[in-house]
């Protein structure tokens, strides 16, 4: 059984000592993975701001959470991964969506097509990307994206590349993801502004998504390290105090809620039950979400 793994999720800070100062209490505490997402809004820049983690830190792996597909081009995004893993000394995890934010788009002028073709476009740019990553030089024609004698430099310190992750909250990406990735994500479906559909953070809901990743998945499944993304966390607070639960959120893995012991077991459970071994908590909640890490540490 693959043993848990947590992240903290951040996306500022007001200064580099204090960005630095929150990476190395994550390491502290014990986290395993420090992420950043990739968005135009009020955030720090993803590539400088994971190589001032890694820079800062020794044990604490640094991921993309995650590169939208649509805001770069791959050749040069695989050159990014790659870098940061190199001069990481091998901690990069590749994360990769479609795009979904509509500000995003509106801001950099950029169209905001359909989902499918988002999508298609995301799934090309994976596989030329992967090309880039095991191949010497590569030819390519698609759809959306062309190359021509492409080499990526440098290689990464894992090879062929770090470890892909690619998430959603529907029955499409998330196959692609069983298929495509190693870290496959599950994410409540948002709309165009963020905000999470009711029914999809559901038990029920979450049963459903761990059936089509293992359907699309085949013999891979047991291969793939599956992630709940986590919307929020209240450990020994409000929730665990009124010992009841919102009746939508009882068995949601999204919604960490409860004393240090009930959190623990319901995390054991989703494993048990549905494989979810990999749980990225947002930094506001780190400190208090710490208990629950220590309870689960080695296990």
């Amino acid at each position: 059984m693959r043993p848990f793994r947590f992240g903290v999720a951040a996306t500022w800070a007001n200064s580099r000592e204090a960005w630095v100062a929150k990476a190395k209490r994550a390491e502290e505490l014990g986290y395993d993975v420090f992420l950043i997402p990739d968005h135009t809004g009020h955030q720090l820049a993803p590539v400088p701001a994971l190589m001032a983690v890694a820079d800062a830190t020794s044990r604490l792996r640094i991921g993309s959470f995650v590169f939208a597909n649509d805001y770069r081009q791959p050749l040069m995004l695989s050159k990014e991964v790659a870098t940061l893993d190199l001069l990481s000394s091998g901690r990069m995890e590749f994360g990769i969506g479609a795009g979904w934010s509509t500000p995003d788009y509106e801001r950099m002028g950029i169209p905001y097509e359909r989902p499918g073709v988002r999508v298609d476009r995301m799934v090309e740019s994976i596989r030329l990307i992967k090309r880039l990553f095991r191949e010497e030089r590569v030819d390519f024609s698609g759809k959306h994206y062309r190359a021509r004698g492409a080499r990526l430099w440098p290689k990464p310190a894992q090879r062929p590349m770090p470890p892909l992750m690619v998430g959603g909250g529907g029955r499409r990406i998330l196959s692609i993801a069983a298929r495509e990735a190693d870290i496959v994500a599950l994410v409540p479906q948002v709309d165009a502004r963020g905000r999470h559909h009711g029914r999809e953070i559901t038990a029920a809901a979450t049963a459903q998504k761990i059936d089509w990743i293992r359907k699309a998945a085949g013999d891979r499944f047991e291969h793939l390290e599956l992630q709940s993304f986590v919307v929020d966390v209240d450990i020994g607070g409000l929730f665990s105090a009124l010992k009841r639960i919102p009746f939508a959120l009882s068995g949601s893995p999204y919604f960490l809620y409860g004393t240090t012991g009930q959190v623990a077991r319901d995390l054991i459970r989703n494993r048990e039950r549905w494989g979810l071994t990999y749980y990225p908590i947002p930094d506001r909640a780190m400190e208090n979400f710490a208990p629950v890490l220590a309870a689960l540490r080695g296990r």
